[in-house]
């Protein structure tokens, strides 16, 4: 073909593409519009833009494919062991097996349960009488002063905080209170029931250990008929049920769980009274959930009980003696609890869990008024001292009886 025929051949080509272009647009022309109606948002309005984004923001979440799965909350735990010790009653002949050359020493007499106190990240007691020192004259039943030694014993043994309100607070007035109260401020040993001032008694007493936060709380029945010196309620804590309310919800927002020390029941019986289940369950209510009771002198059998609002709480209504000089083996028993609590964070929710409650007999051995030593379970001699074989069996159904998946024992061989 000759170049110029090849010249027409690409023009003809390039006006029938052109026709065809023009063809097409007609017919797209005649379909229906798709542009926006005035009344809509023109599409290069910024809000269109973002109704769009957000469209298909929404098309994102409905799709399964591109539904994001959402991270759980990291779950934080946390656990620590509150020991708490029965009724430490110093008559005079334990004060003076004590004595030394230059002043008291209790320690031998712990120094058997002194592994198990030292186990628990807390250690409680109730200390029944007054350490108010030798200056002021020592003296025993009705109206209590014990050395105090007895504050440097319980500080080496490795108690962590003691209960000073009892019917005993009162027995050698102000001056032994306060004189105690000095001694704990030196040994750097928490005290609760009896204080200094009422500035003092409104500040709750916080111990913590394993990020978990304990407040303790101790009240009294009574003082044995002795007054309380007007405007000075702060020597002692009665048990005021409004007060008590009070206190504990003060407790609550400054820690995680409450402990509350309850000196009341009737000396020498074995089984809650009436007025001792009303008041732990009230503080049930209320949100305590660990009460210590005190005062019988002989065993009262553990409990859990059921807050108003579902809570859980656990009580041990007496532990009995801890150290005492008085006779009877039911009176000569007493022993430490243990219990775990704890803290389980998941995001910014938290929950308390009271869990492995166990009971540690221990017995108050003594020979002729003298040579007292506190023997935990693991170290009871049953073929030189077979009463405690017929004491053990009563014992553990006593204390079992409504807690039967507690724990007798330390659970563990410790050093002698």
């Amino acid at each position: 073909m000759k170049p110029l025929g090849l010249i027409w051949t690409a023009i003809f080509a390039l006006i029938l593409i052109l026709a065809w272009s023009a063809y097409e647009m007609d017919i797209f022309s005649a379909l229906p519009s798709t542009e926006v109606s005035s009344n809509q948002t023109e599409p290069d309005d910024p809000a269109s833009e973002n109704n769009m984004n957000n469209n298909n923001d929404e098309n994102k979440k409905n799709d399964p494919e591109s539904i994001a799965v959402e991270a759980e909350p990291e779950i934080r735990r946390t656990e620590a062991t509150l020991a708490a010790a029965g009724d430490i009653l110093i008559h005079s002949s334990i004060y003076r097996d004590a004595q030394t050359g230059n002043g008291f020493d209790f320690t031998p007499m712990f120094a058997r349960v002194k592994p198990i106190i030292e186990q628990a990240d807390i250690a409680f007691a109730n200390q029944e009488t007054m350490i108010g020192g030798v200056e002021i004259g020592l003296s025993d039943y009705p109206r209590f002063n014990s050395p105090f030694e007895v504050g440097d014993a319980l500080k080496a043994t490795g108690f962590d905080i003691v209960s000073m309100a009892n019917n005993h607070t009162l027995d050698r007035g102000e001056s032994a209170i306060f004189n105690a109260i000095n001694h704990w401020n030196q040994l750097n040993m928490d005290y609760v029931g009896s204080y200094q001032s009422e500035e003092d008694r409104n500040r709750i007493r916080i111990l913590e250990a394993e990020g978990i936060r304990f407040a303790f709380l101790a009240y009294s029945y009574g003082t044995n008929g002795l007054p309380v010196p007007e405007g000075k309620d702060y020597l002692i804590n009665l048990i005021d049920p409004e007060r008590m309310k009070e206190d504990v919800r003060q407790a609550k927002e400054q820690s995680d769980v409450v402990v509350v020390s309850l000196h009341f029941g009737q000396e020498y019986h074995p089984d809650p009274s009436e007025d001792q289940l009303e008041l732990a369950q009230f503080l049930a209510d209320e949100g305590v959930d660990i009460i210590l009771g005190h005062h019988p002198h002989v065993l009262q059998p553990p409990q859990w009980l059921q807050g108003k609002d579902g809570n859980r709480s656990f009580v041990i209504y007496s532990l009995g003696n801890f150290i005492a000089a008085q006779d009877g083996l039911e009176k000569e028993i007493g022993g430490i609890l243990t219990i775990n609590i704890e803290k389980v964070i998941r995001g910014d929710e938290q929950q308390i869990h009271l869990k492995n409650p166990r009971f540690i007999p221990t017995w108050a051995f003594k020979q002729h008024y003298r040579n007292y030593d506190i023997i935990p379970y693991s170290a009871w001699d049953f073929e030189r001292f077979p009463v405690l074989r017929e004491m053990e069996k009563r014992l553990i159904d006593h204390m079992t009886r409504w807690v039967p998946e507690l724990e007798i024992g330390e659970g563990t061989v410790l050093p002698d």
